[in-house]
């Protein structure tokens, strides 16, 4: 049994829809068009109005022939529409085609169109940041200009106030450049000889020094606090630390060294004053030790000797030895007084001194002794000079010493001179017994303070007069030191305070 569906609903429902289907094609070709009025340069508008001209002409192709095929039905020309149906459907088939064709070229043009955007962008960003150059060109060069004259005068600053050599030299040594404290340094190491380019690799005291730098550079670039000796052009040495680098050039011929070079003569003096304090306190403790064993014995010999000088007559022969005995015996004892002088300082008895007093009756003492009336002593006493708080017959020893040992270096024909100053910042007296004999030799300046080291011919001196002195000065809380050159004479300095310190002032 057949089922027949009504086809009046259809047909009307066809009708009808082929037509909403056209209207709304057209309705998003308008809506189309306004989005890509507002955009023009969007793509995807472009593609979306391309899109739907081709859906709308898809509409009317389909819609119409829906249409058409309708009122040829109903008005009974069913062989004209089987005439035109298969050009119908050949138009919707191209139209589809064309549809299809727009959406592969539009997502290829999309992907292109995407890349030209980007770089638009960042040709954008690179507009905006010419445009803040070019507008902002003169500020910008101005501020690196003061940034760059800033940091050169900074860094010229250094070069220039650094107290250490700072020199740029090629491979032979030749300066090339260098700071104000170098120009000063070169001149005293004689290298201002107008024939001749100043030259580092002159100032050094052995030349293996240099070739042993130049090694260490080749091999590894840099020198770092080499220790070296310079000599200067009066003779003198300085001991210096070096530290350089190799700055290699296009060729050897364009190679440079940078040297700084820093003074540590006055570092290894401290140092080696340091030492000396540490090993005469040693020998102190030593001698101190000493001297008390033999001071004992001493003392008995002595004893006995004079008693047994007492029954002898005087023109007996033993009684002759017997004096010599004494004699010597004496002789040691003063010996090892001075060792116990030197190790502990003995008991001091101090108060208020005027030390320019104390120089007078040294120097008028050495007046009336014989072989001293040649010598020519000066004075040089400060004005202001305090007080000082001192034992007064151990520092007249000390400047005894002192003068004796300058009239000796001058052999009694020389110049000697006295001198005085206070630095009332730090609360020190100085004196200053100064000669112009010949100098003391430089491998003895670390011995000078040495008990038993003396220069003098045997049975001259004990050598304990400049040990003593020291532990004198070192038991007032002072310091003496000494400064001399070969041909130039010596200079002893003495530091002492004027004040009791709080220890003195307790007790």
């Amino acid at each position: 049994m057949t089922f027949l569906v009504p086809s009046m609903p259809v047909i009307l429902i066809d009708f009808f829809g082929s037509i909403v289907m056209i209207v709304l094609s057209f309705m998003c070709v308008g809506k189309a068009q306004k989005l890509r009025a507002r955009d023009e340069q969007n793509i995807v508008w472009t593609y979306l109005l391309w899109l739907s001209w081709g859906l709308a002409v898809f509409a009317v192709s389909r819609s119409g022939g829906h249409i058409i095929k309708q009122l040829l039905i109903m008005s009974g020309h069913s062989a004209t529409w089987g005439t035109l149906r298969p050009y119908s459907g050949a138009i919707n088939t191209s139209v589809f085609f064309v549809a299809g064709s727009v959406t592969l070229f539009f997502e290829r043009v999309f992907r292109i169109n995407r890349r030209i955007l980007a770089d638009k962008a960042e040709l954008q960003e690179s507009k905006q940041q010419l445009l803040y150059l070019n507008q902002n060109l003169e500020n910008l060069v101005a501020a690196r200009t003061q940034a760059l004259a800033l940091s050169e005068h900074r860094y010229r600053r250094i070069f220039e106030v650094s107290r250490d050599l700072i020199l740029v030299t090629n491979r032979n040594g030749e300066i090339l450049d260098c700071n104000p404290a170098s120009k000063k340094a070169l001149n005293s190491f004689g290298n201002n000889d107008a024939e001749h380019k100043p030259n580092i690799q002159r100032a050094f005291d052995n030349p293996q020094q240099w070739d042993s730098i130049l090694q260490d550079l080749e091999e590894r670039g840099f020198v770092l606090n080499e220790e070296a000796v310079l000599m200067r052009h009066d003779g003198a040495t300085i001991r210096v630390l070096i530290s350089a680098g190799l700055d290699q050039g296009e060729d050897e011929a364009r190679d440079t060294i940078h040297f700084l070079i820093r003074d540590i003569e006055q570092k290894k003096l401290m140092e080696a004053r340091m030492a000396q304090a540490d090993k005469l306190a040693s020998i102190g403790e030593l001698s101190s030790g000493i001297a008390h064993e033999i001071n004992n014995p001493l003392g008995i010999i002595l004893g006995y000797t004079q008693l047994l000088l007492r029954n002898e007559d005087p023109e007996n022969e033993r009684h002759a030895d017997l004096r010599i005995i004494e004699k010597h015996v004496k002789s040691c004892k003063v010996i090892v007084e001075d060792l116990l002088s030197f190790a502990r300082g003995g008991e001091t008895m101090k108060e208020p001194t005027d030390l320019h007093e104390v120089i007078d009756e040294v120097l008028q003492f050495l007046h009336h002794e014989p072989g001293r009336q040649d010598l020519a002593i000066s004075k040089e006493y400060s004005l202001d000079l305090p007080l000082a708080h001192v034992d007064k017959k151990k520092i007249r020893q000390v400047i005894m010493n002192l003068v004796i040992n300058a009239s000796h270096a001058v052999e009694g024909r020389g110049k000697i001179l006295l001198a005085t100053d206070f630095n009332p910042e730090r609360g020190l007296a100085s004196i200053w017994v100064k000669d112009n004999g010949p100098g003391i030799p430089k491998q003895n300046m670390a011995r000078i303070f040495d008990p038993f080291f003396t220069t003098k011919p045997t049975g001259q001196g004990t050598g304990l007069g400049l040990s003593v002195s020291y532990g004198i000065i070192k038991s007032h809380g002072g310091d003496i030191s000494v400064e001399s050159a070969p041909g130039e004479g010596a200079a002893f300095h003495i530091t002492l305070p004027v004040e009791p310190p709080e220890s003195d002032i307790e007790d």
